[in-house]
């Protein structure tokens, strides 16, 4: 009994440094970047999506979103401006019970918004995750194509996430969860030279009914730091549903 007591203490404690790590790197991460937020170089967004998801078989699911991305404007007066609307499809093909392959589609429309040119996007997938203790922590690879008129921009990313839910080791209807990710991207191109970024996220979600959730948090994300860097900041809001 005492060894047992002894294991599960130190999965418990292994878990709370590791979360606790990753929360003050977040913190840390925040910190360091706030001279810039004072710069022209910083600039506050706001992210809405819907996201729908369907199991066809134990092997098979797929998911459809769509996403509208603006400019805030926190000074002074409040104002909004659109950047972008977005719409996206996976498909996702599971291997076995941690991890999957996905393939993804995705247009962009920045047109209508004469913000900029619309772009086509390919995407790979990898996805493992891991569940200990009602905790889920995840490690996704993905490539991209982007195609933006007459230019593409290969881009590889690697994202850490870690999930759990606020109370318990079980995720109950009305219950809320907390979701935190870092991760890295590296961007490719003949007409540009490389491009490094750094995107950290936390968000708190809430399982509304067993086909719905819904989430908020901020992101920041550190663009072309080894370049010219840019701060953007993030409002995150969001809908999961599960039919």
């Amino acid at each position: 009994m005492t060894t047992k007591w002894i294991v599960s203490g130190t999965k418990k404690f292994s878990f709370f440094m590791l979360k606790t790590f990753l929360n003050s790197i977040i913190l840390l991460h925040l910190l360091t970047c706030f001279n810039g937020f004072s710069q022209n170089n910083f600039n506050v967004l706001g992210e809405s999506l819907v996201a729908i998801n369907h199991k066809t078989t134990e092997t098979y699911s797929y998911n459809f979103t769509f996403r509208s991305r603006y400019f805030l404007n926190l000074t002074n007066n409040f104002s909004y401006q659109q950047q972008q609307v977005d719409v996206f499809h996976f498909s996702h093909f599971k291997l076995n019970t941690n991890t999957k392959l996905s393939l993804g589609v995705y247009y962009r429309n920045r047109d209508w918004f004469e913000s900029g040119p619309d772009e086509l996007r390919f995407t790979q997938q990898y996805n493992y995750t891991k569940k200990k203790l009602g905790k889920s922590y995840g490690h996704r690879f993905r490539t991209e194509q982007r195609i933006l008129g007459n230019k593409t921009i290969y881009r590889q990313r690697y994202r850490f996430s870690l999930n759990s839910p606020l109370k318990g080791n079980t995720l109950e209807i009305g219950s809320a969860y907390l979701t935190n990710a870092i991760e890295g991207l590296l961007s490719l191109s003949k007409a540009y030279k490389p491009e490094t970024d750094i995107r950290i996220s936390s968000q708190i979600g809430w399982l509304i009914t067993e086909a719905l959730k819904l989430q908020t948090g901020l992101e920041h994300r550190y663009e072309a730091f080894n370049l010219k860097a840019k701060h953007n900041l993030f409002v995150l809001t969001s809908a999961v549903l599960r039919i």
